[in-house]
């Protein structure tokens, strides 16, 4: 991964990825997460299902890029009938929109206009990698990269919300280093594939927590918006 895979998994790109705990607030709020053990867990759950799928078609994207095909309607439309919470839906086109507008700015292309003439407000996943493309990065980077925020947005979320040891919670994300280059190389091997054959992970559990704590955010304050 170059300098341009580390701008896109920071989380001061303003892409405004800051306003999402992916699921995490509302786990804490139901006291499924209280503590370094359970996020760890939570962490490696939301990897190898949300994180998986982002990864799939972060790639999916890259490769398009690279090989000039812009089926952009049909790698929109694959990703969210793999995304069945509405809630979900919404996070992921908002931070897309959000990581567009940044990446306009920095890697500005035909390509990007054209990806944001077919889908004004396109899923995050895409987004990240047809930049990580015009950046020069290959599939793996975009995969490693959308994989990275899977975790370290929640990650950072649970020091704000339970207040843990900074220190710890780093040390949670580093052991995961192996578990993000393994579901990053796996995704970059089905970057090729015609976008209705791309894997398709579920997690119906982040699912149910993503559509309560929309619920919830309605109803009253939420530090996260996801």
């Amino acid at each position: 991964m170059d300098v341009s895979g580390l701008l896109l998994a920071d989380s001061r790109f303003p892409g405004g990825g800051h306003v999402h705990s992916g699921g995490l607030e509302e786990a804490v709020a139901r006291k499924l997460v209280t503590g370094e053990a359970d996020l760890a867990a939570f962490l490696v759950g939301r990897l190898h299902t949300a994180g998986e799928l982002a990864a799939v078609f972060a790639a999916a994207a890259t490769s398009a890029v690279h090989k000039g095909k812009a089926h952009w309607l049909e790698l929109d439309a694959e990703l969210d009938a793999r995304t069945p919470s509405p809630a979900q839906r919404k996070s992921s086109r908002a931070q897309g929109r959000g990581t567009a507008r940044a990446g306009r700015r920095a890697w500005p292309s035909p390509v990007l206009d054209r990806l944001l003439a077919d889908t004004p407000r396109p899923h995050h996943p895409i987004v990240l990698g047809v930049l990580t493309a015009l950046a020069g990065g290959e599939p793996r980077d975009a995969a490693l990269s959308v994989c990275y925020l899977a975790v370290s947005g929640p990650a950072s979320a649970a020091i704000r919300l339970l207040g843990l040891d900074p220190f710890g919670v780093n040390a949670v994300l580093a052991r995961l280093s192996g578990a993000m280059r393994d579901v990053a190389a796996a995704a970059a091997k089905t970057a090729d594939l015609d976008p209705s054959e791309l894997p398709a992970p579920g997690a119906p559990g982040l699912d149910l927590l993503a559509e309560a704590h929309d619920r919830h955010h309605q109803e009253e304050v939420r530090l996260f918006v996801s």
